[in-house]
């Protein structure tokens, strides 16, 4: 969510800062804005919508100057209007996140005569600090006053007009990362931004504030106390982002999928490394319940892994959003593990659950895809899925990703809890591991995928029914349905149908049925009966079995490969990301950044 990069750079500044912004276009943006210092003179640029848009007003109204910081921004106080956009201010200031206290600022300095002149509540930052300014502090002694009146999650660079050789960086809620170069310094939201910039890397800690030079970068704690903070040298190869010839980032994400669940299975299946480190600090005898905590597509993997820890582990699981989780307090003791999932490592909601969690659980585990993030660095155990950068805002391989090494954790469990045999376990691996080569093979189902698509992109409505573990995958289809093709879409378990959404059933209703032939085929093939005779479209999505026990009236059909065990669902997760690929290429729409929506979400 939003984007940040600051330069005290050699060379002009303004094209590192949109160079920079671009690889922070994948968190979502709907403005972006860029200033910068030039013979003590600070000027601003701002524009609405893409990037190229503030490419083009740099292009007839450019900015000079080696000083200057960035910002994508996804509208939260105050509509999408280039007034609204970042920076803000003589003190040029540029925000991710939500200062809960602007009212209360604001009405104070409305009492000294000082008015805003837009509707957000980062303005209120550089009129607070040009304020302290004016009341005759320095720079530092008023970034500082100011931080320290702040209420609510922040990820903050400042910038001063007569200062070309300082930016002042704090963080609180959301992450920022530092960047050293060669007689140049570097801030961003994420690594990713300053790839090219730098190698060498290192991330504020909670509350702190860094005094950033070309000299290097002093770091102060929340009481302002001087502290050190690692600097780590980050593989630019592990952080490069393109497209790899593919059309969009989602496409080449989902083609990924087989690739990248190969080696995360290598790492947590069959090496020495990894099993030995996790079952060491994490034995889940110990534990008489899971509660899993997630939001979005996360949320659903951790609801297919409630199906796996309970049949094959036998350890009850509960599983929360986020955002309601700590509101509704849930008891947790010493017999309880939290396992808490997250893309970025730094969801806001997920970070404050698993805060609400540190103390009370017995053990705090989280699997992650960003392991210097702050989910990462307050966890007892932190699991990284190993999917690489994931820039399309629809998660895909993160998804699947994060499916296999909760799997993994599923047959861990079930070994330490005794609940399967030596033969039954090396049946389970057996089947986990063949998952990279059915991902692969159900890839081939794309061209029949694409006539689906075309019929699909025609209507407004679409439901989703699965049973078992292809119920989550249900919910997660219409949610990628949703997300990037605007088409409202919901998903059900196939035995709810009839206890409300049957009522939506007509002509005009295309029902997504996920169902491969297995012990609940015959209930799902009934719920498809009831759903035809109401006139309903149904796309059926199974294996060859499937596809030719369906006693006909399909709509639309797509084969799969023919999977046993209760990893297939993993599998399944390849057709309901090509339908919503192909559904938005059909309508047109912003595949890579859908509107409203941003990668990581780091306010609540």
């Amino acid at each position: 969510m939003c984007g940040i990069v600051g330069v005290l750079g050699q060379h002009q500044a303004a094209p590192i800062l949109v160079e920079g912004l671009k690889r922070l276009e994948y968190r979502g943006y709907d403005s972006a804005g860029i200033a910068t210092v030039n013979d003590g003179h600070l000027e601003r640029r701002r524009s609405l919508g893409k990037l190229v848009n503030l490419s083009d007003l740099l292009v007839h109204d450019p900015l000079s100057g080696t000083s200057g910081i960035g910002h994508t921004r996804w509208a939260t106080h105050g509509a999408a209007t280039t007034q609204n956009a970042h920076p803000h201010g003589r003190v040029a200031v540029v925000h991710n996140g939500i200062i809960e206290n602007y009212r209360a600022l604001r009405a104070f300095l409305a009492d000294q005569q000082i008015t805003a002149e837009t509707e957000t509540d980062t303005e209120t930052i550089a009129m607070l600090c040009n304020w302290h300014m004016d009341q005759g502090m320095g720079p530092v002694e008023a970034a500082k006053a100011t931080i320290a009146r702040l209420e609510g999650a922040y990820a903050l660079c400042f910038l001063f007009q007569g200062e070309d050789d300082l930016m002042i960086a704090a963080r609180k809620g959301s992450p920022l990362a530092i960047g050293w170069g060669e007689g140049e310094m570097f801030v961003g939201s994420d690594a990713l931004a300053l790839a090219p910039m730098t190698d060498q890397i290192g991330y504020l800690e909670e509350g702190d504030i860094a005094l950033i030079t070309r000299a290097g970068c002093r770091f102060m704690d929340a009481d302002h106390n001087p502290v050190e903070r690692a600097r780590k040298t980050v593989s630019l190869g592990k952080i490069t982002a393109d497209k790899g010839g593919h059309r969009h980032f989602m496409a080449k994400e989902i083609a990924e999928q087989p690739a990248v669940l190969a080696d995360g299975l290598k790492y947590y299946l069959d090496s020495d490394e990894s099993p030995a480190r996790v079952q060491s600090a994490l034995d889940f005898a110990e534990f008489d319940r899971i509660v899993m905590v997630a939001c979005g597509t996360a949320s659903l993997a951790c609801f297919v892994a409630k199906y796996w820890f309970e049949q094959i582990a036998q350890i009850p699981v509960e599983v929360d959003i986020a955002s309601e989780f700590r509101y509704r307090e849930p008891p947790l003791n010493a017999r309880t593990l939290a396992v808490f999932v997250s893309q970025s490592g730094e969801t806001a909601d997920t970070l404050a659950a698993l805060r609400y969690a540190s103390g009370k659980a017995g053990r705090i585990v989280s699997i992650i895809n960003a392991e210097e993030s702050s989910i990462a660095r307050e966890s007892d155990l932190a699991l990284s899925i190993l999917a690489g950068p994931e820039i399309g805002v629809a998660s895909t391989k993160a998804f699947t990703s994060q499916l296999m090494v909760l799997a993994t954790l599923a047959l861990q469990a079930a070994q330490q809890r005794g609940t399967v045999d030596g033969a039954a376990q090396a049946v389970l691996r057996a089947q986990l591991r063949q998952v990279p080569g059915q991902v692969a093979e159900a890839m081939h189902c794309a061209p029949q995928i694409q006539a689906v698509s075309a019929q699909l992109a025609r209507f407004e409505d679409v439901l989703f029914l699965g049973r078992g573990m292809l119920y989550p995958l249900a919910l997660e289809g219409a949610l990628k349905l949703k997300e990037i093709s605007y088409i409202h879409a919901e998903g059900y378990a196939g035995g709810e149908l009839k206890h409300g959404p049957i009522a939506l059933i007509d002509e005009n209703m295309p029902v997504v049925v996920l169902t491969p032939y297995d012990t609940m085929f015959d209930k799902t093939v009934s719920n498809m009966q009831e759903v035809m005779a109401r006139g309903g479209k149904i796309v059926m999505i199974s294996d060859a079995q499937g596809l030719s026990e369906a006693s006909g009236g399909l709509w639309q059909q797509v084969e799969m490969p023919t999977i046993a065990g209760p990893f297939a669902v993993i599998s399944y997760a390849v057709p309901i990301q090509m339908l919503a690929y192909h559904t938005a290429l059909e309508k047109g729409t912003d595949v890579d950044q859908p509107r409203n929506l941003a990668k990581s979400v780091t306010v609540e």
